[in-house]
């Protein structure tokens, strides 16, 4: 018995993705109701669990085998290759969701680069409203409300959710394509209304958020 077995077990019974952390507490709790149970891996911290997990991942690949391990934004999971997915998926033949349409994926993309943005903000950019699509993307669980902007009136913010990373297989925004350049890519933004006519109420004078004009975008 070694570490990358036992950790190989974890992960192939586990309903959802395991941190490294996750994994070191199982492991240490592993014996624990039975005192004459030893349990060898107790000590076993999170940089041998990398390892392993980095080890499994490698000798999977090597060997081709019809499914592999996959980092995550919340831990590691067993998957099948996306070769096999027209067999698999005969296993749920539950109707899929329907495609995102063009509109709902430029208007996604406009948030997972500029988040958290205003809906405001967002058909600036695509020079329509987007009342329709905003709200599917929410009901598909793709982008969610984070709160309201600093500015007159209170406008809701929008983001991309766990969700969102785990569908389009990443582990942060970070791992979106050409992340940086289109950050600071200049894209225009709504009117902002003056704060002695929009801001009745306000507590103090408003000021543009750096979450909805992040660097470069010229305001």
């Amino acid at each position: 018995m070694t570490l990358m077995k036992v950790i190989e077990a974890l992960l192939f019974s586990a309903p959802r993705p395991l941190s490294p952390k996750e994994i070191v507490d199982l492991l240490r709790r592993a014996g624990t109701e039975d005192e004459f149970s030893s349990n060898e891996f107790a000590r076993a911290v999170e940089a041998e669990v990398a390892a392993a997990l980095e080890q499994l991942k490698i000798e999977y690949s090597e060997q081709a085998r019809a499914f592999r391990l996959v980092e995550k934004a919340e831990g590691w999971q067993l998957a099948t290759d996306p070769q096999y997915a027209q067999w698999v998926r005969q296993l749920f033949p539950e109707p899929k969701p329907a495609r995102l349409s063009a509109p709902a994926l430029e208007t996604l993309a406009i948030i997972a680069y500029r988040q958290p943005i205003t809906r405001a903000d967002v058909e600036a950019v695509r020079g329509v409203t987007i009342d329709g699509v905003l709200q599917t993307l929410m009901e598909r669980g793709l982008v969610k409300i984070s709160g309201r902007a600093e500015i007159p009136g209170r406008p809701l913010l929008y983001e991309t959710t766990q969700f969102f990373l785990d569908h389009f297989g990443l582990r942060t925004l970070d791992e979106l394509p050409n992340v940086e350049e289109l950050r600071k890519r200049y894209l225009p933004v709504s009117p902002r209304p003056p704060a002695a006519v929009a801001g009745v109420g306000d507590s103090g004078p408003a000021s543009t958020p750096a979450a909805t004009t992040p660097e470069g975008r010229g305001d």
